[in-house]
């Protein structure tokens, strides 16, 4: 979800599992009301130049049915309130170091499952744009593979996509950055049951990427969302991906907001941002 070259990498905070993803929402949805958190936590976010106008607590449900407390940052960045109090001082840590840590370094082929469980259970379309996100990063030839299974057996799997419209209004997508050498888990989806099957696959691509370690495109000003908002640079500042243009990047599959045209696809750019990270 830079003003450096595009799709710039994910300067993910250290130590930190943002459940992020962008609450990838679709550009005609409604941000989400500020709630009031305590200011020892707000002080240490903001050391991390992260925007805490609108931080609010909300409950991110899990492919159980269960319910996980977190912080809400920005309209996507997801943590709790362990790991918000767990932060460590950024001092001493180079640029390259930090995003480094925070990319899928454990093993090269992720277990992906698309559930199929009673009330989370991706629809036929939903299936079919989750092969087509998938098949969007094996045809790379990247140092990472997904292996595809369709279930309910998730605790197993690296990473489970499911549709969660339980709790959720608008359109888009929700997932994380990378942990402890791993992707993020849990991708979320939700409102695209009308939606055209390259626009799912998008969002799904999109939310893998937050998985994988990729910022939005555009994190300094969420202009395809039609704001100026700069979403922090964690900060060491956020570092550009060689080969890939400065500036606002109207094509690439992780602006932070999405329209009802999307193809679906990566653009060349895109494919230079993941081809030098892994």
């Amino acid at each position: 979800m830079k003003k450096f070259k595009i799709i710039q990498l994910s300067v993910l905070l250290a130590g930190m599992s943002f459940i992020s993803c962008e609450s990838e929402k679709n550009i005609q949805d409604e941000p989400i009301a500020a709630n009031e958190i305590s200011q020892g936590i707000l002080s240490k976010l903001a050391d991390y130049d992260i925007n805490t106008s609108d931080a609010t607590v909300v409950d991110f449900m899990l492919p159980d049915g269960t319910t996980k407390e977190m912080i809400q940052l920005e309209g996507d960045l997801h943590m709790s309130m362990e790991q918000a109090q767990a932060l460590k001082s950024l001092q001493g840590l180079s640029a390259k170091n930090y995003h480094t840590n925070n990319l899928v370094s454990q093993n090269t082929v992720i277990d992906i499952i698309g559930y199929t469980g009673s009330g989370f259970a991706l629809t036929t379309n939903e299936q079919t744009a989750l092969q087509w996100a998938v098949n969007n990063y094996n045809r790379l030839g990247l140092s990472i593979t997904f292996n595809l299974t369709y279930g309910t057996d998730f605790d197993s799997k690296d990473m489970v996509v499911y549709n969660n419209n339980a709790n959720q209004s608008g359109s888009g997508g929700s997932a994380g950055f990378p942990e402890n050498g791993a992707p993020f888990k849990f991708v979320q989806i939700y409102g695209l049951s009308s939606s055209d099957t390259n626009v799912i696959e998008h969002v799904i691509t999109h939310e893998i990427g937050h998985s994988v370690g990729f910022r939005h495109t555009d994190w300094f000003s969420r202009q395809s969302c039609g704001q100026n908002v700069n979403e922090g640079t964690a900060g060491v500042g956020a570092n550009p991906i060689p080969g890939t243009p400065e500036g606002y990047d109207s094509t690439s599959v992780m602006l932070a907001c999405f329209s009802s045209n999307e193809d679906g696809e990566f653009n060349n750019n895109d494919i230079t941002a993941l081809n030098y990270l892994y």
